[in-house]
């Protein structure tokens, strides 16, 4: 068994995700762009994207769908000097398949700082709109926030966390900054970056994944097409989701809908060996397979799929170490 040595990245620790920049972006030269008030601000904006194919190849497992549309998305939007619209991406998955770490990617190898880059703005609904009854507060607040960071420097990140639990109506106030023909306030807003993360087609995307296994398909080729209706109406059918009553998906304001697959035990294996690797630790077989005997599997005749995917791996590899 071997271990991933090889990375993308000049650092050792998944600590480098939020705050280094990889040695690759630091040959763009955009030295040159003027960064002042009201300007399309690209001084931070240090997109990698051999760098980001790099690290979703290596470390995101069992995720062929999501890499292939992030990757194509971004380069699209990335080499157009003039988009026509903002991108605006939806991703949607099981717990711990891969997600927020996806989104953590895009800000490290597309703004200088990754995360900590006054460009990027994280939005949790439990952080940041605990009080549905504050709700037109809410509203008031994030499109002044918004808005204002626009104005300042076009190319911003918006990251808003957990989809399912945005109060119903919030987003709404997104919808003028998502389309093609918005020029709001005087700014053209077309070169942000809008990332939705929910759960929600969660159990729908299970379900695709379990019936092609059961068929004996390779989940490899579980396409789009069979997934992004589920989704679509699994979102559109939950009156909690931060899309209702917003006519962002009506207007199909989304550039894509990215589903994330449930993971299997060979994709556990695959993120346990990443993160002894990523500790700089030797893979140890009896640490490995503890893990996978610690980790809960559905459903329960198959006992095919990670319940949590990989999001407690990191946890875990401490009580076995």
């Amino acid at each position: 068994m071997a271990a991933v040595t090889r990375s993308c990245r000049p650092w050792g620790s998944l600590l480098g995700l939020f705050g280094l920049v990889s040695a690759a972006a630091a040959a763009w030269d955009l030295t040159s762009l003027r960064c002042n008030l009201g300007a399309f601000c690209e001084c931070d904006f240090r997109p990698d994207l051999p760098g980001l194919e790099c690290d979703l190849a290596q470390h995101l497992a069992g995720q062929h769908l999501a890499k292939a549309l992030v990757v194509k998305a971004l380069k699209a939007f990335v080499r157009d000097p003039a988009p026509t619209k903002p991108l605006v991406l939806s991703l949607h998955g099981w717990t711990g398949t891969g997600k927020s770490y996806v989104s953590s990617l895009l800000a490290h190898y597309l703004f200088q700082g990754g995360l900590r880059s006054p460009r990027v703005h994280h939005f949790s609904p439990v952080i940041h709109f605990p009080h549905p009854s504050h709700i037109e507060r809410y509203k008031k607040d994030l499109k002044s926030w918004v808005q204002g960071n626009l104005t300042a420097c076009g190319r911003s990140l918006f990251l808003f966390d957990e989809m399912d639990k945005m109060p119903p109506g919030l987003m709404e106030v997104l919808r003028p900054f998502l389309g093609s023909s918005w020029v709001v306030y005087g700014t053209n807003y077309r070169k942000a970056i809008f990332i939705f993360i929910s759960n929600t087609g969660g159990e729908q995307i299970n379900q695709v994944a379990l019936e092609a296994w059961r068929s004996r398909r390779d989940r490899e080729e579980i396409l789009l097409q069979e997934l992004e209706p589920v989704i679509s109406r699994a979102v559109l059918d939950n009156p909690h989701h931060g899309f209702s009553h917003s006519g962002i998906m009506e207007e199909r304001l989304l550039d894509a809908v990215v589903p994330f697959l449930p993971l299997q035990r060979h994709h556990v294996r695959h993120c346990v060996l990443n993160e002894l690797a990523q500790l700089g630790l030797e893979p140890r077989d009896e640490v490995v397979q503890a893990v996978l005997d610690s980790t809960t599997f559905f459903p329960e005749d198959e006992q095919l799929f990670s319940s949590n995917g990989c999001k407690t791996v990191a946890s875990r590899i401490s009580f076995f170490l």
